[in-house]
């Protein structure tokens, strides 16, 4: 996201924070995934290009997939895209199968209800251990808790010993290397002592009335933010902050200097953003960063929980997209859809890594704001 001064310099807002101690927690993409893909000139261009070009239909079909497991209520176990970006909801009896077929989709069956498996992640989410996720996976019909080398011996005793008494419900999978928050470097906004990314610009239903939507880690340390470390040009101040349990942060513009735009960075140019929406397992997505640029991958699992040092965050978007530090708070989008902003995740986008976002439609509907 950018916003652009009364010189008309544009001011890339993306990730860095000094003196955060936020410990992101870590999940292992979908097996089989493909990895994340760069943007920048020339051909590398096609990714961003080629998830524009499905965004529309792939909302569509996420939206569609909401409304039908809506619909079966207890005969329903979540909805997913698969490879060819075709909808799938998985259904637990024959009447729920043709509810779905009439409707479009590709029905499912499957053994575990939507209820077993909600059951199952909250059980599963009392272990309470720092350096874990825990999600639903639609594709395998389980919940999956993502463990990294950083779980002690006994917190990876606790998590299987859990998971065991879950039977085919659950499984665990082991993901490399250790948890660390994506910070530093970069281009950013700044509180007196920290620096962290704009990710959405937008704007009350009078259309009067502009803000900015972040990370709530941000947010919770500072209440006034401008535009460089100098701290000359001010942004506006904070209006709200949830994390953890949400991470997600809001900022009143009050400098009528700066014209924020409704467009993010995406590689060599803009991408306008018109609307917001929910993710779908198996989207596909774009991030944007300041340090790595942009990078587009997949949505591999929705109403993920991360267990933070600080606390545990609940309801968010897991992705195989990659980041590094200087990449929080990012936006994610699909085409002109909103998705998410970041919250934290492991790796790096010379082998890979995951990325957890705070999905955007939350804030937006809490204090009645829309994207643009």
């Amino acid at each position: 996201m950018r916003i652009t001064g009364s010189t008309s310099r544009t001011i890339a807002l993306l990730s860095a924070a000094a003196g955060l101690t936020l410990a992101a927690a870590l999940a292992a993409p979908t097996a089989g995934a493909a990895p994340t893909s760069a943007v920048g000139s020339g051909a590398q261009s096609s990714s961003v290009a080629a998830v524009a070009a499905a965004a529309d239909r792939q909302v569509k079909q996420g939206a569609l997939g909401e409304s039908l497991v809506k619909r079966l209520g207890a005969g329903a176990a979540g909805s997913y895209l698969d490879g060819s970006g075709a909808l799938v909801v998985n259904v637990t009896d024959a009447a729920g199968a043709a509810t779905v077929r009439a409707a479009g989709a590709t029905p499912r069956l499957v053994s575990h209800t939507g209820a077993q498996l909600a059951a199952a992640q909250a059980a599963l989410q009392q272990s309470r251990v720092v350096g874990t996720m825990i999600a639903a996976d639609p594709a395998t019909n389980q919940v999956v808790v993502s463990i990294t080398d950083s779980v002690s011996a006994a917190g990876q005793a606790k998590i299987r010993a859990a998971v065991a008494k879950l039977g085919s419900a659950a499984r665990v999978e082991r993901v490399a290397g250790a948890l660390r928050p994506l910070i530093n470097g970069g281009d950013a906004i700044f509180t007196s002592s920290a620096r962290c990314s704009l990710g959405f610009n937008a704007r009350n239903s009078a259309g009067t009335t502009f803000y900015v939507i972040t990370a709530g880690h941000c947010t919770n340390i500072g209440a006034t933010w401008w535009t460089s470390s100098s701290h000359a040009t001010t942004i506006g101040t904070r209006f709200a902050t949830s994390f953890p349990g949400n991470d997600y942060g809001v900022i009143q513009y009050t400098n009528t200097s700066l014209a924020h735009t409704g467009d993010v960075n995406n590689g060599g140019g803009v991408q306008d953003i018109t609307r917001s929406a929910n993710a779908t397992v198996g989207q596909s997505a774009c991030r944007s960063g300041s340090t790595t640029g942009t990078h587009c991958g997949t949505v591999t699992a929705v109403n993920a929980t991360v267990q933070y040092a600080e606390g545990t965050v609940t309801g968010l978007i897991r992705t195989n997209i990659c980041a590094e530090p200087g990449d929080s708070g990012g936006s994610l989008f699909s085409g002109s859809t909103a998705l998410g902003i970041t919250s934290g995740g492991s790796g790096n986008c010379s082998s890979g890594g995951t990325i957890f976002f705070q999905p955007v439609t939350e804030p937006l509907s809490r204090f009645g704001l829309s994207v643009f």
